[in-house]
């Protein structure tokens, strides 16, 4: 408070000082000389600007401004008090018999308006350019002088705890090239990144264009990407703009940033029928699928959402952060600590729960670990989805959607042949139940556990080498949210029977990626290195998201196509699965790939089934 009023009483004093200055200096101008006459006539106009300049200030909040950000308009301000104040003593000196002392008045407005205009706007540049002077700082390329461009530019000039300090912009409107932004030149487009780079001894760079597709953000990700320099992005641009995160929340390069494509928006008002006010179960609640499932869920307010796992952590852990992110809506979330493999608890639990959709991410997923474990896989992924979908046949389950992969088709790892068997069970189920059971089928998901890109992050961050398992290894990838929404889009669009799988754009190769990484993080491939282990058992150089014979080209739905029925071989997979502890695990591997890769014959059936498929 006492701070406060300090501030006004010196502010107001120092202006009323250069305002008398400013009064005798006009008049020495206007008429050459001082005396008795001119000081009457200057007293009473000083008294009466004094207090009209008092009125209006505190009218238009003039020291309340904090001045170390003043811009344009604390200028348009300042110019509405001076001129103000000028009209409304010039009547008040005509009245008071001074006559109109016009030229002297407009001398005075001039001087008046540089002298408290330039108070304020030199004391900003004395503490931009001297107080703030940084010295330990990096000199920073802000690429994109747009909206978000300019924010960080002027929070970086104005904050005096961050080691940033903006030299150039690049920007690709050349309208903008060669022009300075609050002091900053514009040296170009995207394609003088390099060179800028080297000319100005840029040592940082943040790429400021939150609205940016991915593929364009990809290439300019790859030009800076021929630099030594750390590179850093920006969150979305109403999040600074609302004050949630500022220039110190500048992140690292994200792994959905090098996917190279904007990712798959689906119909998401369509999903809400199916969700809103039921109940909902997920079994693998706690993985990465799952735990994304279960939030997605969430927003559509279920009335009940059941997580089901079998590692208590991990259900613990998203249980508490739904319940803390949901807090204030009704949602009843229960957690079930269960094994997939026990068919009678999973019989028990759906009875208890009577849930309208099941989501079944529950599976063993990682492809070396379960050709050394065959029949683990094939308890987990086979018999655990056989027990799953069945207590959901039994307790009248109105949608069961299963979680599946690209490494179904045409398998050559225990993990996709499991997978493939899987849905052939659910796909003759479907013909016997009142419960629509459909697969959903999509590729490498990033940032999940056990895949490529955590892996390769950890390795950069002690130093390398990046291990690569084959130069020309190929994959499909897509975000978490983006096969969780997946997921939830097949619930809802389920006629039974159904494969879906997403459109996921062109393969990357693994080495670019990963090479990518590496100058994105602001090394050199050379700093870093890459090595090459070799294809592990069960992997293929490319994965494949449909048989030749699944697709057909008629669409149903944006993306969305319609396939073909494929022969299921349930009496083969019974036999399997009921002689499965008799098999050693080459002949069972052996076995789950032949049965997995039989030729797919085309079958007609009563009950119309149509398998659907998202393609490009």
């Amino acid at each position: 408070m006492l701070a406060g009023l300090f501030r006004l009483f010196t502010l107001l004093a120092a202006d009323i000082t250069l305002m008398v200055a400013a009064l005798y200096l006009s008049n020495y101008l206007a008429k050459g000389s001082f005396n008795e006459e001119n000081g009457q006539i200057l007293t009473s106009i000083i008294m009466s600007l004094v207090l009209i300049h008092t009125i209006v200030s505190h009218r238009y909040k003039l020291y309340r401004k904090a001045w170390e950000y003043a811009s344009v308009g604390e200028l348009y301000i300042i110019i509405k008090i001076v001129s103000i104040s000028i009209l409304l003593a010039a009547p008040i000196q005509y009245f008071l018999g001074n006559g109109l002392q016009l030229r002297m008045l407009l001398t005075t407005w001039f001087i008046y308006l540089v002298c408290i205009g330039g108070s304020r706007f030199g004391w900003r540049l004395w503490r931009d350019n001297v107080l703030l002077r940084k010295g330990s700082v990096k000199r920073t390329l802000i690429i994109g002088a747009g909206a978000a461009g300019r924010m960080v530019a002027r929070q970086l000039l104005n904050n005096p705890k961050s080691d940033l300090y903006p030299i150039a912009f690049i920007d690709d409107d050349h309208k903008k090239n060669k022009l300075d932004i609050l002091g900053v030149p514009v040296v170009g487009g995207r394609e003088s990144i390099v060179r800028a780079v080297k000319e100005l001894a840029i040592e940082h760079i943040v790429i400021a264009i939150p609205s940016l597709h991915q593929k364009e953000l990809n290439e300019i990700f790859l030009e800076c990407g021929k630099t030594l320099v750390k590179t850093q992005t920006l969150p979305m641009l109403e999040d600074l703009m609302t004050g949630k995160v500022s220039v110190n929340h500048f992140r690292d390069v994200q792994v959905e940033d090098l996917l190279g494509r904007p990712p798959v928006e689906l119909d998401m008002d369509s999903i809400s029928e199916t969700i809103t006010d039921r109940v909902v179960l997920v079994t693998g609640a706690g993985g990465s699928i799952g735990s994304e499932i279960c939030r997605q869920v969430s927003s559509f307010h279920p009335s009940k959402l059941v997580l089901l796992g079998h590692g208590e952590n991990s259900i613990y852990s998203i249980e508490m952060e739904l319940k803390e992110t949901f807090k204030e809506t009704s949602i009843n979330f229960v957690t079930e600590i269960a094994d997939i493999q026990d068919g009678k608890k999973m019989g028990t639990i759906m009875e208890k729960h009577q849930p309208y959709i099941v989501y079944h991410a529950a599976a063993h997923k990682h492809v070396p670990l379960m050709e050394r474990n065959p029949e683990e896989a094939v308890k987990n992924n086979i018999i655990g989805t056989k027990n799953v979908a069945l207590a959901a046949n039994w307790n009248n389950v109105h949608t069961f959607v299963m979680i599946s992969s690209d490494k179904a088709v045409n398998p050559t790892s225990v993990m996709g042949s499991t997978k493939r068997l899987a849905e052939m069970i659910i796909q003759d189920l479907d013909k016997k139940s009142t419960t629509k059971f459909i697969a959903v089928r999509f590729g490498n998901v990033l940032g999940s556990r056990g895949s490529v890109i955590p892996r390769f992050k950890q390795q950069i961050m002690v130093g390398g080498p990046v291990t690569v398992t084959h130069p020309d290894m190929i994959r499909y990838f897509m975000t978490i949210p983006e096969a969780s929404r997946l997921v939830i889009q097949a619930g809802s669009l389920a006629r039974g029977g159904e494969i879906f799988v997403l459109d996921m754009g062109e393969p990357v190769k693994i080495l670019d990626l990963a090479k990518n990484l590496i100058k994105l993080s602001g090394y050199s491939v050379e700093d870093i290195g890459i090595e090459y282990s070799g294809v592990r058992p069960g992997e293929k150089l490319f994965e494949e998201l449909l048989n030749d014979n699944e697709i057909q080209e008629k669409q149903i739905y944006p993306k969305i196509h319609i396939g073909k029925t494929s022969q299921l071989y349930m009496n083969e997979i019974n036999e399997l699965l009921e002689n499965l502890e008799a098999y050693e695990n080459d002949a069972l591997r052996e076995t789950l790939l032949q049965l997995a890769n039989r030729k797919v014959i085309e079958e007609h059936i009563e009950k119309p089934k149509v398998m659907l498929t998202v393609t490009g």
